[in-house]
């Protein structure tokens, strides 16, 4: 039997994540290896949130010549299709799901309301928060940070496309340097691409770790939340 180091983790994916190789739109097959690894979770007994960006369908910086909040609310909607797939896939392995959302959509999800989502939580319900804030000009990075600072997550689980933050792309520079551990400040005063700078200085407020790791490891969300020495954690020192 494992022993979970977190008890409520919030977990972020990106929209990319679930596109898989595509690079674009939903790949099944990835929101059911991300579901199986999120239903091991469960199985531990460990309460998860979820946020799921939509960049594999619409960013709201795709339209150039666009509204700018008319694009991000396009976007915020791009979260919510992603949500639903990731909810239909769970079910299908006999997780119990609630979609909720900031923008009101009753006919297929949940409004976000903190007590209801916290409820859900404690009855082992794996709760995915949809449409990112509800307002524009705010990312889903930032949406991550609000909803674990609510649901009063222990950490924030940021799996991305590589293994922990690099002083530089390391998809571009064969010399980049990964960092196993760092604070706010550095990520804020470096310009690490971590999370954007309004969910860093709310995590930083709010003092919710942040482990950056792979997604490319089925092992990885496991080992996040068994608290094993992978990827970057970005925490107060």
């Amino acid at each position: 039997m494992y022993n979970a180091k977190y008890k409520r983790v919030m977990l972020k994916l990106s929209g990319e994540a679930l596109a898989g190789e595509k690079g674009y739109g939903i790949d099944f097959d990835v929101t059911k290896k991300i579901a199986a690894q999120i239903k091991e979770l469960v199985d531990m007994g460990v309460e998860v949130g979820a946020v799921v960006g939509g960049g594999n369908i619409w960013r709201g910086r795709s339209g150039e010549e666009m509204d700018r909040t008319t694009a991000d609310y396009m976007g915020m909607m791009a979260t919510c299709i992603n949500a639903l797939a990731l909810q239909d896939s769970l079910e299908n392995i006999g997780v119990n799901t609630r979609v909720q959302t900031a923008i009101e959509m009753k006919e297929v999800a949940e409004p976000f309301i903190r007590r209801r989502a916290m409820r859900h939580l404690e009855k082992n319900r794996v709760v995915i928060f949809g449409a990112g804030t509800g307002n524009p000009y705010f990312s889903t990075d930032t949406a991550a940070a609000l909803r674990a600072a609510e649901i009063e997550a222990e950490v924030i689980l940021l799996a991305k496309k590589v293994d922990g933050v690099y002083d530089r792309d390391p998809h571009k520079y064969s010399d980049a340097k990964k960092f196993d551990k760092l604070n706010y400040i550095e990520v804020l005063e470096k310009g690490l691409q971590v999370m954007d700078s309004t969910a860093t200085s709310l995590c930083m407020d709010n003092n919710i770790p942040i482990l950056v790791f792979g997604l490319d490891n089925p092992e990885n969300i496991r080992k996040a939340v068994l608290g094993e020495p992978i990827g970057t954690l970005v925490c107060k020192q």
